[in-house]
């Protein structure tokens, strides 16, 4: 007989043992053609007269062990690793928000929308505001004040079926 016809023969005893290594069964067929491919491959290294059995047992038990010490090093993901996350929230919520605020900004009378902009939305001090426009401190904080409130009341009139409000 050909070593190529024992080791078939040896099939359902490298089932058996690859289900008493793995315990699972979608890993059994992996394990045995994994030993099978490099039994094939090292083939010519088998000296006749030795024992093909445990020859096939040893390819498999050592193939066993360098799969289990490789799925150690690989990791799926690092600690912030967004694999970790069960889902990511929603951005679109916030674009579709922003373009509304936007829109209520411009729909704004002029001097109160540059009010608006340049302290609220770039960060100036209402001093340089009132310096930018000429105006007094006090003026440019009650525009400021009126804008903002002006905003609130057009995306509320806007959002008639906001589920926040009961």
């Amino acid at each position: 007989m050909s070593k190529e016809r024992d080791i078939i023969e040896l099939i359902p005893a490298l089932r058996s043992y690859a289900w008493a290594l793995t315990k699972r069964r979608e890993d059994v067929d992996d394990l045995v053609q994994e030993t099978l491919v490099k039994a094939i491959d090292k083939v010519d290294s088998f000296q006749s007269g030795t024992n093909l059995r445990a020859w096939l047992m040893t390819i498999m038990r050592n193939t066993f062990l360098n799969n289990i010490a490789k799925s150690k090093r690989s990791t799926t993901g690092k600690k912030d690793c967004v694999s970790t996350t069960l889902s990511t929230p929603a951005t679109q919520d916030w674009s579709v928000r922003g373009g509304e605020l936007m829109r209520a900004v411009e729909r704004l009378p002029r001097h109160y929308r540059e009010v608006l902009i340049v302290v609220v939305m770039l960060g100036e001090s209402y001093q340089d505001a009132a310096n930018l426009f000429g105006i007094e401190m006090g003026t440019v904080k009650s525009r400021a004040n009126r804008a903002r409130a002006m905003v609130v009341e057009d995306l509320e009139a806007r959002a008639p079926n906001d589920p926040l409000e009961d």
